[in-house]
C-alpha cells in the first residue's frame, strides 16, 4: 500500500492501524538543533484525543507518545524522528460482526476491491485514528515554525446550519475554552446543543473548519503543478471525512466581479508590499505573497451512525 507519505522538504510517513498495536510516524527533514518538547507533543495529541466530551467518540486513549529516534537530550539530531503512540483501548472483537459486511460510506468495499483484503477492525488504516500521527508530526512542525515567526490558528466555523459570525482576530484561548473549539463563544454554545440534539436522534452532522496562517513569507510554493494551494488542498483532502476545500474567496468568488475581487497592491510605511484586500487568500499564481493565508475545510457527517 502506497500513499502513506506526505511532503518533500518536510516529509512524514504514518503507519499503524486503528485497533492494532498503535499508530506511528517517521519525520524526515527536521533540522538539527531544534528543541523537541515531548510534553508539547502530548498536549497537542490531547486536543484530538477521543472521549473528552459527550459530543465525540467515547473511545478512551491516553495518547502518550514515545520518541524512538532522531533526538538526543531533547534536541533533534537531523536524522529521522520516529514517534510511537500505543493503542491501549483497542477492541477488535467489537467488529467481528462486520467482518464480512460493507458499512455504508466507509472504505470497506474499496479497500477490499483494491487489495483483496481489509482490516475490518475499525477500518484499519482508513480510520481517523491515523490522524494522531499527523498531530504528532504537526506538533514538531509547530516548534520549528515558531522560530520562523509563523503562526497557525484553526477553528470550527460551522456545524450543520449553524454558522459562526466572522471573528477578525480569533483567540486560541477562546477556541480551547469550549468543546466544539469555535472562535465565537455564542456560536459554540449553539453548536454544542445542536450536536447533542443530533446525537440524541442517533445521527451525525457535518461541519466546517477555518484555518488562518500568519507570518508566511512571500515566495513559498511553485508554479503549475506544485502550487502552494494545491499542496494545501491535497493535505486537507487526505483527512478522513473531508469533502471540500477552498482558499481565499473560494467558491464565493463565482458571484463576484473582477473589479471587486482584485487585490490591489500598496507599500506600507515600512516599505513592505501588501494588498488592500485579501480575496486571494495570501496565494497568487500558486505562490505565497506574504499576506495571511486562509482556507476552509468541509467535513461530511460521520458515516458511523450509532
Amino acid at each position: 500500500m502506497g500513499g502513506s507519505t506526505f511532503g518533500k522538504i518536510w516529509q512524514f510517513t504514518s503507519f499503524g492501524e486503528s485497533h492494532g498495536a498503535g499508530i506511528g510516524v517517521v519525520i524526515e527533514g527536521c533540522p538539527a538543533g531544534l528543541e523537541i518538547d515531548k510534553t508539547f507533543i502530548e498536549t497537542e495529541l490531547a486536543k484530538r484525543r477521543p472521549g473528552q466530551s459527550a459530543i465525540v467518540t467515547q473511545r478512551q486513549e491516553p495518547d502518550t507518545c514515545e520518541i524512538l529516534s532522531g533526538t538526543m537530550e531533547g534536541v533533534s539530531t537531523g536524522t529521522p524522528i520516529a514517534i510511537w503512540i500505543a493503542n491501549q483501548n483497542q477492541q477488535p472483537k467489537d467488529y467481528n460482526h462486520i467482518a464480512d459486511k460493507f458499512r455504508p460510506s466507509h472504505a470497506d468495499y474499496t479497500y477490499t476491491a483494491k487489495y483483496g483484503i481489509r482490516d475490518y477492525r475499525g477500518g484499519g488504516r482508513s480510520s481517523a485514528r491515523e490522524t494522531a500521527a499527523r498531530v504528532a508530526a504537526g506538533a514538531i512542525a509547530k516548534l520549528l515554525l515558531k522560530h520562523l515567526g509563523v503562526d497557525i490558528t484553526a477553528y470550527v466555523s460551522q456545524v450543520g446550519h449553524i454558522i459562526a459570525p466572522d471573528v477578525d482576530h480569533p483567540s486560541k484561548d477562546t477556541i480551547e475554552s469550549n468543546v466544539v473549539r469555535c472562535a465565537h463563544t455564542g456560536a459554540a454554545v449553539e453548536m454544542e446543543e445542536y450536536i447533542k440534539q443530533i446525537r440524541k436522534e442517533g445521527d451525525t452532522i457535518g461541519g466546517m473548519i477555518r484555518c488562518v496562517i500568519k507570518g508566511t513569507p512571500a515566495g513559498l510554493g511553485e508554479p503549475v503543478y506544485d502550487r502552494l494551494h494545491a499542496d494545501l488542498g491535497k493535505s486537507m483532502l487526505s483527512i478522513n471525512a473531508v469533502k471540500g476545500f477552498d482558499y481565499g474567496s473560494g467558491f464565493d468568488a463565482v458571484t463576484m466581479k473582477g473589479s471587486d475581487h482584485n487585490d490591489a497592491y500598496y507599500t506600507d510605511n515600512d516599505g513592505k508590499v501588501k494588498t488592500l484586500t485579501n480575496f486571494s487568500g495570501g496565494i497568487q499564481g500558486g505562490i505565497s505573497n506574504g499576506i495571511d493565508i486562509y482556507f476552509r475545510v468541509a467535513f461530511k457527517p460521520v458515516a458511523t451512525i450509532m
